[in-house]
């Protein structure tokens, strides 16, 4: 959930500096653009914590799948050798 708000976040950070570079009278292909660059800026400074939160989610999850593929390999290689036919990787 971190991952989704950080990213609906950013999104409305984007809408609302297009946005009003668009109300500003810039009414070209560069509002989205220059709207993506001082989102960005603005996200780096504003979303620090919801950052955090969905990088630590992240690594979270990644270390869960980690692990249970681990758990996995380890279940193979004991029923290798309770059936006597040796490790097995």
């Amino acid at each position: 959930m971190p991952v989704l708000v950080y990213s609906l976040l950013r999104a409305a950070l984007f809408l609302a500096a297009t946005g009003l570079l668009w109300w500003a009278g810039m009414r070209s292909w560069l509002a989205p653009v220059l709207g993506a660059v001082v989102a960005w800026a603005l996200s780096y400074v504003l979303l620090a914590r919801q950052r955090d939160a969905a990088a630590r989610h992240l690594a979270q999850r990644a270390e869960g799948r980690r692990a249970a593929r681990g758990s996995d390999v380890d279940a193979a290689a004991e029923d290798a050798e309770a059936e006597g036919r040796g490790p097995q990787r």
